[in-house]
């Protein structure tokens, strides 16, 4: 993809400090920092985003998760790290090239936030709605 941020860092075109790089992918410290340390995995592939990679390609990026996880921790020392990725713009997802955000939390001086806010549980719709995924 010629337009694609992410290609470009991948090509090389765009400079970017890069954390890790393997034939498969590449981690990048995100240029936005939302809190420091904040790590973008990429697949070196185009993928508009996980909806459209096969298993076999997402077992492989989501398998370099847990010694990237590690190392950031380790080195930002970061009390907890929230892993996300966004699919579609309803989601948050602002760059159209598949990406794993890792987030360093911190006790003070944070101020990223994800909050699920709980609704009263209605267990009829519940499970007609599991149903309903189940025969996807």
């Amino acid at each position: 993809m010629t337009d694609c941020v992410f290609c470009k860092i991948i090509a090389g075109e765009i400079p970017s400090c890069k954390v890790y790089e393997d034939e498969q992918a590449i981690a990048i410290l995100d240029i936005t920092q939302v809190t420091p340390g904040h790590t973008l995995l990429i697949p070196k592939r185009h993928y508009r985003n996980l909806l459209e990679m096969d298993a076999a390609s997402t077992a492989e990026l989501f398998s370099l998760t847990p010694s990237l996880a590690t190392k950031i921790l380790s080195a930002t020392g970061a009390s907890g790290l929230n892993i996300v990725n966004n699919n579609e713009e309803p989601a948050g997802q602002t760059v159209f090239h598949t990406h794993i955000h890792f987030l360093p939390r911190y006790q003070e001086g944070d101020d990223f936030d994800i909050t699920f806010t709980a609704h009263e549980p209605d267990f009829e719709k519940m499970a007609s709605l599991a149903e309903k995924i189940a025969k996807s």
